[in-house]
């Protein structure tokens, strides 16, 4: 069986991606950029998204997608990832920290590793490529 992904898994995966720096993100929280382009990040708390109650999500992690089908994907299947308006027109999803044990480690891997193919170098990601499949 599959192990649930933790909190952990999303900096451990970014971080054996070629080229990728931790940075201070939104808030000071931690993200993941390559190229200076960020990819993956943990939100601060906004508007956009709340609880049933009104309440800012704490623990919101935003992932990039590759384009607008693989978000629709993510959001439309049956499983924890959502947007927002605020989300509207950009190649992302969100999904909250608390919520990732409902996906698999190797699906939260590769959710990550397309973000990260998404914005890093051709270049880049065909050498990854290349030396992840020989």
């Amino acid at each position: 069986m599959a192990r649930a992904a933790r909190i952990a898994d999303v900096a451990a995966i970014a971080l054996a991606l070629p080229r990728v720096v931790e940075i201070a993100g939104w808030g000071g929280r931690p993200a993941w950029q390559v190229s200076k382009k960020v990819f993956c990040g943990n939100r601060s708390p906004r508007p956009d998204a709340v609880d049933e109650n009104g309440a800012r999500l704490e623990g919101v992690i935003l992932i990039r997608t590759p384009d607008e089908s693989d978000k629709l994907a993510l959001v439309q299947a049956d499983g924890p990832f959502f947007t927002t308006p605020h989300f509207d027109g950009y190649n992302a999803v969100l999904i909250r920290a608390s919520r990732l044990g409902e996906i698999s480690r190797d699906e939260l891997r590769e959710v990550i590793e397309d973000a990260w193919s998404a914005c890093a170098p051709t270049t880049v990601v065909r050498a990854w490529l290349a030396e992840r499949d020989a």
